[in-house]
């Protein structure tokens, strides 16, 4: 089973929790034993699992990649300004794959799956959730 997620951001770097989203698609799908692949579509945005209990977490994670990553230094930002957005988005990547056991995502309790932005904000972005049965 497929399922787009659609969100708008509305920063140019941030964190944006779609746990309960994917949750959701889960539920309706009704498959107790598998996995559940959550794919960020688009070459500068990515997904991560991370804590969600404390957003200092989240914005420690998008500080330390803006000192590693600086904006405005790399060959790309000569066509379209964004080549730190490229980079982060390919030192995060574009997918978390999660265990699914009695129809649950086998996530610890501190962990929650963000949809990572990095060149917003942007009406449209697009996040593919593939659940798969053992």
């Amino acid at each position: 089973m497929q399922e787009i997620i659609i969100l708008s951001t509305d920063r140019r770097e941030g964190l944006y929790d779609i746990t309960r989203e994917v949750e959701q698609i889960i539920r309706v799908s009704g498959i107790k034993e598998g996995l559940v692949n959550v794919y960020a579509q688009g070459a500068t945005a990515a997904i991560m699992i991370q804590e969600n209990w404390d957003e200092s977490v989240q914005t420690d994670v998008v500080n330390l990649l803006k000192k590693l990553i600086p904006r405005g230094v790399w060959l790309h930002d000569r066509q379209d300004g964004n080549g730190d957005a490229h980079l982060k988005a390919g030192i995060v990547g574009p997918s978390e794959t999660i265990p699914i056991v009695n129809g649950k995502m086998g996530l610890s309790t501190w962990q929650n799956i963000f949809f990572c932005e990095f060149d917003g904000p942007r009406q449209r972005r697009k996040v593919m959730v593939t659940v798969m049965e053992n």
